[in-house]
């Protein structure tokens, strides 16, 4: 199968190197990827193009247009466009990765096969793992049937019904709910162990609390389940500036009326969902 490769790589001289390796050495290679060298400052740009130098299936382009500052959503997914403009559509899935992650070598040999056997399958992917002391362990920032940000691969028919990803904080959340409103599998190998070289979200600040609460409320949740979800994370975090942060980032978008991600169709789709999964979760 054909596959395409768009990293976007914001100052990662520290890890796109070992990331990009990490691909060279798949047992089935892309047949194109591109890195959108996302206005960095630092070296990131060197080493990648010392890798491309190497690899005729390599490529990349600057982008300029975007603020340096680091925020999570928007940002990244405009860089994975300016990438997504470079390449054509004979591809079967397309991947959005990070730089700074490390694969097992049949990542990719793998996600092609669930693909090829079910057409259904929309979204595939690995169970990305930090390191803790001498061993690597299941980064927990969600379920493990979803499959995370740093590696996601879309098929073809997934990435097109679902209108590409959203140029948003919450891209790759709404994502996976549009996946399955149109009928498609997410499918996680948990035999893939994803090695994240920089865990989530430790450098995020109040800002971008404040944007995560704005997804909850533009991907339609209602406030009842943005409460839930926020209260689980700062649980999970002990950082209990994050469920307040995230309320009033909805309660603002709220009051400025911020444009919704999904249709009214797609939003009650969407509450029915997390609903199901949280009475799931506590047995009823």
């Amino acid at each position: 199968m054909n596959y395409y490769i768009i990293i976007p790589a914001h100052n990662e001289a520290q890890f796109i190197g070992r990331t990009l390796n990490s691909v060279a050495e798949q047992t089935l290679l892309p047949r194109k990827l591109v890195v959108v060298n996302d206005n960095s400052t630092d070296n990131t740009s060197q080493i990648a193009a010392e890798f491309i130098a190497k690899h005729s299936w390599a490529e990349m382009i600057t982008n300029t247009d975007t603020p340096a500052e680091h925020l999570p959503g928007g940002k990244v997914v405009r860089a994975f466009y300016k990438g997504l403009e470079i390449v054509d559509k004979d591809y079967d899935f397309i991947v959005k990765m990070d730089a700074d992650i490390i694969l097992p070598r049949n990542y990719f040999e793998t996600l092609a096969a669930i693909f090829h056997q079910d057409n259904s399958t929309g979204i595939a992917g690995g169970l990305v793992h930090i390191q803790q002391g001498d061993h690597w362990a299941y980064e927990a920032i969600a379920d493990k049937t979803h499959v995370r940000g740093p590696v996601k691969a879309y098929s073809k028919n997934c990435f097109e019904k679902i209108g590409g990803l959203k140029p948003a904080i919450g891209w790759d959340t709404v994502d996976t709910l549009l996946a399955k409103y149109h009928g498609f599998k997410v499918h996680t190998d948990h035999n893939l162990k994803i090695k994240h070289l920089r865990p989530t979200g430790g450098s995020y600040t109040k800002k971008a609390r404040l944007l995560q609460g704005q997804a909850m409320y533009t991907m339609r949740y209602g406030f009842l389940i943005t409460f839930i979800a926020s209260a689980k994370t700062a649980w999970r975090q002990k950082k209990w500036s994050v469920l307040k942060d995230n309320l009033r980032g909805y309660f603002s978008a709220r009051k400025r009326r911020i444009p919704f991600l999904t249709t009214e169709e797609e939003g009650n789709f969407i509450r029915k969902y997390r609903w199901r999964g949280i009475l799931k979760k506590i047995g009823v």
